[in-house]
C-alpha cells in the first residue's frame, strides 16, 4: 500500500484506470456485451447516491455503432449492385448537366443523390417492400433533391424513356417531361406522396407512421410490418418542420418508422456546419427525443486502424475534428487498395 499512496495523482488515476478496464474486457470476453452495459447501467445509477454527479452525454463516439465482428454478411450481390450504382450515379447527373446545358441555370442538385446513392440502392434493393408485399407495402418519403436518381433507375429498368430525362424540369413546355421533385398530382403512378424543402418529408412520414398505428390499434387496420421511411439530407432538418415533431415519434414509441439521414456536410452556400458537427449535433437531438439511432460514418478500409487503436486515440481525433475539417479530408482521402468487400457494405437501415 505504500508505494501506492507514493505514486502521484495522475499516475495513480492511470493504475485505477486500468484496472476498471482490465474488469470491462473480462466481462465482455468471457461473459457477453449485454453483460458489460448492464454493470455499466448499475455503477451509472449508484454514483448518485453518493453524490457523484456525471454530465449526461447524448451523443456517442464517432464510430460506428454495430461493430465490425457483428456485422451480417450482405445478402445481394454487391459487386452487381454496386455497378448498378455506378451507372445510376452517372445517368442522374448526365441528366442534370443536359438539362441545364438546354436552359441555363436550370438546376438539379447533384451532390444530393450522388452522396446517398448507396443509402438508396440498398434500401430500394433489400428494404422498401412493393404494394403487392404481405406488409401492403412501405410509405417511403425520398428526399426531393435527390429525384435526379430515382429518374436515372426507371430509366434502366424501362419505366422511363430517353424523351423522359431530356426534359428534366421541362415537363410544361414538353409535355413529356419530368418535375423537379416527387409530385404525385404530375406524376400520379411514379411518385406516391410529395416531399421536398420546407421539411415536409420528415414531419408527414412521423404522422404517417402515428395514423398507421392508431388505425391498428382500433382494429381498423391489420397489425402487419409496414414501416414508413424518411431519407433526409443534413441541410433539410435546418427546417423547422423536419424538427417538429421528432418527440412525437419518441413518446409514441413509433417502431414502425426509420429516418435515413445522409450528412454530406454541404449545403447550396456552404457547408452545413462549418465550425461545429452535425453528426453529433443530430445524435443529440434524436436520442434525446427517444430514438433509436445508428451511425455508419466509416467504410470497412478503416477498421484494421481501429483494431490497432487500443488507447482510443483515433476516435478521440475524430470526435475533435468539425466538418469544414472533414470537408477537406474528402478531397484528400485516405488511400485504399480499392477492393470492395463481398461479405459486407457499409449501409443499413437508420443513419
Amino acid at each position: 500500500m505504500g508505494g501506492i499512496t507514493a505514486e502521484s495523482p495522475s499516475r495513480l488515476e492511470e493504475l485505477e484506470a486500468q484496472e476498471w478496464i482490465d474488469s470491462l474486457d473480462y466481462v465482455l470476453q468471457y461473459e457477453s456485451r449485454g453483460q458489460a452495459e448492464r454493470l455499466l447501467r448499475q455503477l451509472l445509477n449508484r454514483a448518485p447516491r453518493d453524490g457523484v454527479r456525471l454530465k449526461y452525454e447524448l451523443v456517442t463516439p464517432y464510430l460506428n455503432t454495430i461493430p465490425a465482428d457483428e456485422e451480417l454478411a450482405f445478402p445481394g450481390n454487391l459487386e452487381l449492385e454496386a455497378r448498378l450504382d455506378t451507372l445510376i450515379r452517372w445517368n442522374a447527373m448526365a441528366m442534370v448537366v443536359r438539362a441545364n446545358r438546354k436552359e441555363h441555370g436550370m438546376g438539379g442538385h447533384l451532390a444530393s443523390y450522388a452522396g446517398q446513392s448507396t443509402l438508396f440502392e440498398v434500401g430500394l434493393n433489400h428494404f422498401f417492400r412493393g404494394k403487392n408485399h404481405d406488409c401492403g407495402g412501405g410509405v417511403v418519403c425520398f428526399q426531393g433533391h435527390s429525384s435526379p436518381g430515382i429518374y436515372a433507375r426507371a430509366f434502366l429498368e424501362g419505366r422511363l424513356t430517353v424523351e423522359h430525362l431530356e426534359n428534366f424540369r421541362r415537363e410544361i413546355s414538353s409535355g413529356k417531361g419530368l418535375p423537379s421533385y416527387p409530385h404525385p398530382w404530375l406524376m400520379p403512378d411514379f411518385w406516391e406522396l410529395p416531399s421536398v424543402d420546407m421539411g415536409l418529408a420528415p414531419i408527414m412520414a412521423i404522422y404517417q407512421a402515428r395514423f398507421n398505428r392508431y388505425l391498428e390499434d382500433r382494429g381498423l387496420k391489420k397489425a402487419i410490418e409496414q414501416k414508413v421511411w424518411a431519407l433526409v439530407g443534413d441541410d433539410e432538418m435546418d427546417e423547422p418542420e423536419s424538427m417538429g415533431a421528432v418527440t412525437l415519434a419518441g413518446r409514441e414509441k413509433l417502431d414502425n418508422l426509420i429516418f435515413v439521414l445522409s450528412c454530406n456536410l454541404q449545403r447550396l452556400d456552404g457547408p452545413v456546419r462549418g465550425n461545429g458537427n452535425i453528426v453529433n449535433e443530430l445524435e443529440g437531438v434524436f436520442r434525446g427525443a427517444g430514438w433509436n439511432v445508428i451511425k455508419v460514418l466509416w467504410g470497412s478500409d478503416w477498421d484494421p486502424l481501429f483494431e490497432k487503436d487500443t488507447k482510443g486515440l483515433l476516435i478521440e481525433r475524430a470526435g475533435m475534428l468539425v466538418d469544414g475539417e472533414r470537408r477537406g479530408m474528402r478531397r484528400n482521402p485516405v488511400p485504399t487498395s480499392g477492393n470492395i468487400s463481398s461479405e459486407r457494405i457499409r449501409a443499413c437501415s437508420a443513419w
